[in-house]
C-alpha cells in the first residue's frame, strides 16, 4: 500500500499517518490565563529539543473553527507553561483533561486533580505527576493546513526548573520508569504504557559521548 496524501485519498478506512510515528510522549501541559483562570491539555505533538540548555517544543492545532488553542495562548500572553509527565494512574485524567470545553473552565477540577504551587511559571502543576518542567515561552512557529483544523502552531520553551517526586528515584539517580509507567500517544483512541525497558549501548563509543548519552550530570 502506498498513496500521496497531497494529491490522493488514503486507501485505508483509517490513516496510517498519525499511528507510524509511534509511540508519541504526551505533553500534559498547564498554564494560567491573564485573568487568572488555570488551564490543562494534553498534547501528542510534544518533544525535547535539545540538552544545552533544556529546550522542548509543542504542536497546537486550531480548533475547527479556526480559534487557537488556550495552551498557546496563555503562553505566549505569560510567557510560561508546564508539562506534567502523564502516567498510568493518571491516564483518566489526561483523557478527561482533552475534553472541548470553554476558556473559563478550570480543567484541573474537571479532571479531579489537585494543583501544587510552580516555584517560577505563574501558574499550576499537577500535584499527582511525579515529573514537571517549567518551561518559560521562547517563541511560536506558525504553519498553515489545508484546513482550519490542518493549521498549527509549534510552541518552543526552555526548561526554566525540573521537578522529580523523589519516590521515583532509583538508588543509583536515575529515574524509575518501569514503576512510573509513562503513557504514550499512539494513532487511532489507542495509547500504550511504558512497563518494560531495555539497555544498548552504542559499541566503542568514547567516554563523553556514553556519558552524554546516558545523561551523566556535569554539574
Amino acid at each position: 500500500m502506498q498513496y500521496s496524501p497531497s494529491t490522493e485519498a488514503c486507501p485505508l478506512p483509517f490513516s496510517p499517518f498519525k499511528s507510524c510515528t509511534v509511540p508519541r510522549p504526551i505533553g500534559w501541559l498547564s498554564t494560567i490565563s491573564r485573568d487568572g483562570i488555570h488551564n490543562l491539555a494534553p498534547y501528542s505533538q510534544w518533544q525535547n529539543l535539545t540538552f544545552d540548555p533544556p529546550m522542548v517544543m509543542f504542536a497546537a492545532n486550531q480548533n475547527s473553527d479556526g480559534s487557537r488553542k488556550d495552551t498557546v495562548i496563555n503562553a505566549e500572553e505569560t510567557g510560561w507553561f508546564v508539562w506534567n509527565m502523564a502516567t498510568w494512574e493518571l491516564r483518566e485524567a489526561v483523557n478527561l483533561s482533552a475534553m472541548a470545553v470553554a476558556a473559563d473552565v478550570d480543567e484541573f477540577e474537571l479532571a479531579g486533580v489537585e494543583k501544587a504551587d510552580c516555584l517560577d511559571a505563574p501558574g499550576a502543576r499537577v500535584a499527582e505527576s511525579p515529573c514537571h518542567f517549567e518551561c518559560s515561552y521562547i517563541s511560536t512557529h506558525r504553519l498553515e493546513g489545508n484546513s482550519p483544523a490542518g493549521c498549527v502552531d509549534i510552541v518552543f520553551g526552555k526548561v526554566e526548573r525540573i521537578h522529580v517526586d523523589d519516590k521515583v528515584i532509583t538508588a543509583d539517580g536515575k529515574l524509575d520508569i518501569p514503576s512510573i509507567k509513562p503513557i504514550a500517544r499512539m494513532g487511532y483512541y489507542d495509547y500504550t504504557c511504558i512497563e518494560d525497558v531495555f539497555e544498548m549501548r552504542i559499541p566503542n563509543a568514547s567516554n563523553e559521548l556514553a556519558d552524554g548519552l546516558e545523561g551523566k550530570s556535569t554539574l
